[in-house]
């Protein structure tokens, strides 16, 4: 069977790969099907990594140079340096368990995170050459994740906010992401304005993440023009992106990456 990925890819800016992975192209099978390159959730660890193997081979790099964290919808930030490339590969598990956000000033690198309903956002400073993967689902959403890399960005790269460009990939729709009181009360305890990322429909909640994140950037002086948002939603998309609300939580997932040449 020949592996050829079929990508999602985002202009962000000059000499960068922005993409996320369809579920086109791999040799995975049932709700792993057909390409997913996540160890963690339940897939032939054979078929993760030929799908790998042929994700790289697209983006032109080596195995050692796709960095993605095991997740874990919290806040936690990690900085791919030279040094962390030049580790063993224990070490680097290590460091990447409970990771949700990655951020590397390194070229041939490509940083990705794993998404099937939450929000995937990629940032590119053009000015001092750095990306970030931010992976926000609710509980990472509501905790401001994305905030708190804007904040590494600039103390670590000396980033600003309003010269940082931003994408967020595929993810679940306002009118398809049902949630409970409890969600919603989290949101609004954190500050959020519910009255523009929330609609009560049939005694239900209905969320929307992406403007959820929008509003987050904004408050972190991204400009507005700077933001770009996919219009894919995976539950209503489930058919071509992986969408863990419509094939359960055993099943594949999107990647969503970012990469200077």
């Amino acid at each position: 069977m020949k592996i050829s990925p079929v990508l999602t890819y985002y202009d962000i800016g000059p000499e960068v790969t922005a993409f996320s992975t369809t579920r086109y192209g791999g040799c995975s099978t049932g709700n792993y099907a057909s390409f997913n390159v996540n160890e963690y959730c339940g897939d032939d660890i054979s078929c993760v990594r030929r799908n790998r193997a042929a994700l790289c081979e697209l983006l032109g790099i080596q195995d050692s140079n796709l960095i993605y964290p095991h997740q874990t919808h919290g806040v936690e930030v990690e900085i791919i340096t030279a040094d962390f490339l030049n580790s063993p590969a224990e070490y680097q598990k290590r460091r990447l368990d409970g990771v949700d956000a990655l951020i590397t000033s390194e070229r041939g690198v490509c940083i990705a995170v794993s998404t099937a309903d939450c929000v995937p956002i990629l940032l590119y400073d053009d000015a001092h050459k750095v990306v970030a993967a931010v992976h926000s689902g609710w509980r990472g959403t509501a905790k401001k994740n994305v905030v708190g890399v804007i904040a590494q960005l600039q103390k670590s790269f000396g980033c600003k906010p309003s010269g940082l460009k931003v994408v967020m990939g595929p993810a679940i729709s306002r009118d398809t992401f049902e949630v409970g009181q409890e969600v919603y009360d989290c949101f609004a305890d954190n500050g959020f304005p519910m009255r523009d990322i929330a609609d009560r429909k049939r005694e239900r909640w209905y969320v929307d993440l992406k403007e959820a994140n929008r509003w987050l950037l904004m408050q972190s002086g991204v400009l507005s023009p700077n933001i770009s948002i996919s219009d894919i939603c995976t539950y209503r998309q489930s058919e071509e992106y992986f969408s863990a609300r419509r094939l359960s939580i055993q099943s594949g997932r999107i990647l969503t990456g970012i990469m200077m040449s």
